[in-house]
């Protein structure tokens, strides 16, 4: 027998190596896949798999890529899957390009596409961990746009359609196809100081009205806004003006016998903060400490919204970010009414000689002076007037191996936290690291999430050697790799991945065994196997991309340096 591969990065058509390994859907799973070096701008790959408990799939995918443009095209065909008795596919485009209009004032127009589709509502749980991961997920978005901009200008059209995959034990309601979205914009920054700016939005909105409860529309938007900065050393001031309009025209009769609708909200905010600066020492280290007051008022008069609909709005997260911002709702369907003063006051502690930041301490808190009146749908809690939950961050750094970071809602009328996240990590030296958080919503979720990576020969005193990130720590290492998410409500594990690697100098091998919660009353069980040759290739299913998603600072035992062929680091 004799086999033949590219001893550089140059591409060779050929046989790949083949994955093999074993989940609770699939059964044993055997894929072989081809590369064909069609040309210098051009390949292909085409993936037959083998599943035991199923069929056989047939996967390719093909890319492109040309001076104006580039793509990719994936698609796989199983026939007769014995999962579901029925044919299953998948398939996908993306192409992104530019066109030359001709004219010099024009310039070029930007382009893209990228369509995805698949063949029922259980791809998305039965094709879980395939190579494809964007058609694994319940929304499926396809869209069309073309987009111009040039200064302070820009332009765009689009078309967004959506495939929802329905689960019938946790059905979700689809959002909105947009056939066509238009978008025009202009902007000036320091016009003689100010800084404004003008939005134009036309949108027409579709989807199946006995799930969305209301009527499909048209709608216009436009957003005006002006502000003069006033920014030094020492802190800043932001007055800003805002206009909001919107119009909708309706394919149906509303409640009160119109088909149209719209609203016109002002709002003014003003944004100002200091910043103290002194020179202190900690533990025998220099640093320097900040004093960060912030004040933010908004004033967003009533307007009566009840009559208007709901396509692309949703209320902001409550935290450090959206404390001090103008609408308490993302989107342009509904404006909150405003009257409000928001304090913030952060503190840091910066190493003296460096700057970096050593710890971070932070506080924030609203008052409303009225009750607001706009909500999201007509069931909904409006925010009463007084004092919001109070904000509570800290971030620290103590040292390159320790750091911690919480931030936590505070309800002073019931002395109780909403929300709290705690999270620390430890990581001592490469390849060392443990992480831990702490996940809590009242009367809604509260979980412990776990990860790590560690050499297992530090349990007989082999303490390895620092040969740099990349390079592992040494021949004949075990290294413990994991993740488990608990949740204590539930009492019971809900993600979970467990597996161990083995450094051999010139080979290396990963066993990851792993359960995936589906659905709440359905979980996938896998076990990946992979044997790596260094520097010549992988046999089995990787499972490097699920240790990187799931294990935060989680290091390859070896990272190529330079550029490497697709067929020596070939993942499916």
């Amino acid at each position: 027998p004799a086999i033949s591969f590219p001893l550089s990065d140059k591409r060779k058509s050929g046989v790949l190596p083949p994955t093999i390994g074993a989940d609770s859907v699939n059964g044993t799973q055997l894929s072989v896949p081809y590369y064909w070096n069609i040309a210098p701008n051009r390949d292909a790959t085409i993936t037959p798999t083998l599943m035991t408990a199923r069929g056989v799939d047939m996967g390719g995918e093909f890319r492109y890529l040309e001076p104006t443009y580039s793509g990719v095209l994936r698609a796989n065909y199983m026939p007769s899957d014995k999962l579901r008795s029925a044919d299953r596919w998948g398939a996908s485009i993306n192409q992104t390009g530019t066109v030359d209009t001709g004219w010099p004032e024009v310039g070029q127009v930007s382009y893209l596409l990228n369509i995805n589709r698949v063949s029922d509502d259980n791809y998305w749980r039965d094709f879980t961990g395939s190579n494809n991961g964007t058609l694994t997920q319940r929304l499926l978005q396809s869209n069309a746009s073309v987009s111009w901009s040039q200064g302070p200008y820009s332009l765009s059209a689009s078309v967004l359609k959506w495939q929802t995959l329905q689960d019938p034990t946790a059905p979700i309601v689809p959002p909105y196809d947009r056939v066509p979205q238009l978008v025009a914009s202009y902007a000036q920054t320091n016009d003689h100081g100010f800084d404004w700016s003008l939005q134009g939005d036309f949108t027409q909105f579709e989807a199946d009205r006995t799930l969305t409860l209301q009527p499909n529309a048209q709608r216009v938007y436009g957003l005006a806004q002006v502000s003069y900065p006033w920014l030094g050393s020492a802190g800043f001031v932001v007055p800003k003006l805002q206009l909001h309009t919107t119009a909708y025209q309706f394919d149906a009769m509303l409640a009160n016998g119109t088909r149209s609708a719209d609203s016109t909200v002002p709002t003014f905010s003003l944004d100002a903060g200091l910043v103290f600066e002194r020179d202190t020492s900690y533990w025998g280290q220099n640093m320097v400490q900040t004093l960060e007051p912030r004040v933010f008022y908004v004033r967003t008069p009533y307007r009566n919204q009840s009559l208007l609909p709901n396509y692309d709005t949703g209320a902001n997260d409550f935290n450090f970010a959206t404390i001090f911002t103008e609408n308490a709702y993302g989107g342009h369907d509904k404006i909150s009414d405003n009257n409000l003063l928001t304090f913030g006051l952060t503190t840091r502690f910066l190493d003296a000689s460096t700057g970096a930041q050593l710890a971070r301490f932070g506080i924030a808190q609203r008052f409303r002076f009225e009750d607001q009146l706009v909500t999201l749908t007509p069931t909904a809690e409006p925010a009463r007037s007084g004092f919001s939950d109070v904000l509570l961050g800290a971030g620290v750094n103590l040292n390159e191996r320790w750091a911690l970071d919480s931030t936590v809602q505070y309800n002073p009328r019931t002395d109780k936290s909403v929300r709290s996240t705690i999270g620390a990590r430890y990581s001592p030296s490469s390849y060392r690291v443990l992480n831990a958080a702490y996940r809590f919503q009242r009367d809604v979720s509260e979980q412990v999430d776990v990860s790590w990576q560690w050499p297992l020969n530090d349990l007989w005193g082999d303490r390895g050697q620092d040969l740099g990130a990349g390079r592992g720590q040494g021949e004949g290492r075990y290294y413990a790799v994991g993740r488990m998410n608990y949740s204590m409500n539930e009492r019971r594990l809900v993600d979970t991945i467990l597996g161990v690697e083995y450094d051999a100098g010139c080979w290396l091998a990963r066993v990851v065994v792993g359960r995936v919660q589906t659905s709440t009353s359905s979980a996938t069980d896998s076990i990946k196997f992979e044997l790596e040759f260094v520097g010549f290739t992988r046999l089995g299913v990787s499972p490097l991309q699920s240790l990187k998603s799931n294990i935060s600072r989680y290091q390859n035992l070896r990272d190529a340096s330079g550029s490497n062929s697709r067929f020596s680091n070939y993942h499916g």
